[in-house]
């Protein structure tokens, strides 16, 4: 079975859903279509009608595509993660309960993921349990930058109820500075945000998870990392080296193999767009550790991504992803993860 676990789904109940924020579509001065999520306004997308809206366009291009199941996921622009704990909890309600509807409606293709108010674990928890136990939904899907760090005990709530649901938790950033703009407002050009942006959150992901002690702490917390853990791949020798040297790290992260059998304790999708990427991933964290993923209908998703456009489509950056085997793999690792 192929299971496309990174797909996003634009809900046309949460509009409006988190107040002065939106989300909404809209128009501007150029003509051009826009989404807007609080300060940030993405042009040139064409949601409406579209797979990212319409269930039925959504199951048709899988058919097209060779994907027997799609889990759908937050818009990574409508996490909300900034905004005051009251309207975070509002709009993940109503998105969970319209992603819910959404699912019902070809329930043996389309599952979904949970949004969460993670500006208030508590709250977070408890409507993480109402979306998996009441609504059917798969697991939490949440963004990268939380406003503390993700080892932090405040956040314990969380995964205490991901251990106990036996679902997993998924990281996907949001475009960096959702609320106020870019950080660095270098990333504000080419979309930079989207791609090194992404990948710098993915990176501190992964390595925030690995030399802290949220993973001892929590030993049974299944984690996946969107797009390959960023450029965790390419950077892991000097990573493991500095969790070997660097004075802040402990006995127990300086034996032997310690680094890397914690990079095995994650789940990384496979949407990476480069077979020498893939291959670096493969080599360092194992096929047992992939999970396939597409950004399906998004701006960076490709005919070549697909199961079904075969070898000779694909062009050489993208072939790792057609070996039959592989796709079996990270199949069955979904299907495992999830519980499908």
């Amino acid at each position: 079975m192929i299971v496309d676990v990174h797909a996003h789904a634009v809900l046309e109940a949460t509009f409006g859903a988190a107040g002065p924020a939106g989300p909404e579509l809209g128009i501007d001065a150029d003509g051009v279509e826009t989404f807007r999520a609080d300060r940030f306004v993405l042009r040139g997308v064409s949601y409406r009608d579209s797979a990212f809206m319409d269930a039925d366009r959504r199951v048709a291009a899988m058919d097209e595509a060779g994907i027997d199941v799609q889990v759908l996921s937050p818009n990574p622009l409508t996490y909300f993660h900034h905004l005051d704990p009251a309207t975070a909890q509002d709009f993940c309600r109503r998105h969970n309960d319209a992603m819910a509807e959404v699912c019902a409606r070809h329930p043996s293709r389309l599952r979904g993921f949970a949004a969460l108010p993670m500006q208030d674990p508590a709250s977070a928890a408890d409507e993480l349990r109402r979306a998996v136990t009441d609504l059917g939904l798969v697991g939490p899907y949440v963004g990268t930058d939380l406003g503390r760090p993700l080892d932090d005990p405040a956040l314990d709530p969380v995964y205490v109820a991901c251990v106990d649901l036996g679902i997993p938790l998924f990281f996907h950033p949001e475009p960096p500075g959702t609320n106020v703009g870019p950080r660095d407002p270098r990333l504000a050009r080419f979309d930079l945000d989207m791609t090194a942006g992404f990948a710098h959150e993915e990176t501190i992901t992964v390595a925030t998870l690995v030399y802290s002690d949220l993973l001892m702490r929590h030993p049974t917390l299944d984690i996946a990392i969107s797009h390959g853990g960023g450029a965790m791949a390419f950077l892991a020798g000097r990573l493991r080296r500095a969790a070997e040297v660097r004075p802040w790290t402990d006995e127990v992260l300086r034996q032997p193999g310690e680094f890397d059998r914690r990079l095995r304790r994650l789940h990384y999708d496979s949407h990476v767009h480069d077979s020498g990427s893939l291959a670096l991933l493969r080599a360092l964290v194992g096929d047992g550790r992939l999970l396939y993923g597409t950004n399906f209908c998004g701006w960076d998703a490709g005919a070549a991504d697909h199961p079904s456009s075969g070898r000779s489509k694909a062009g050489p950056s993208e072939t790792g992803l057609m070996e039959t085997g592989l796709m079996e793999t990270m199949g069955a690792n979904a299907t495992r993860l999830l519980g499908l």
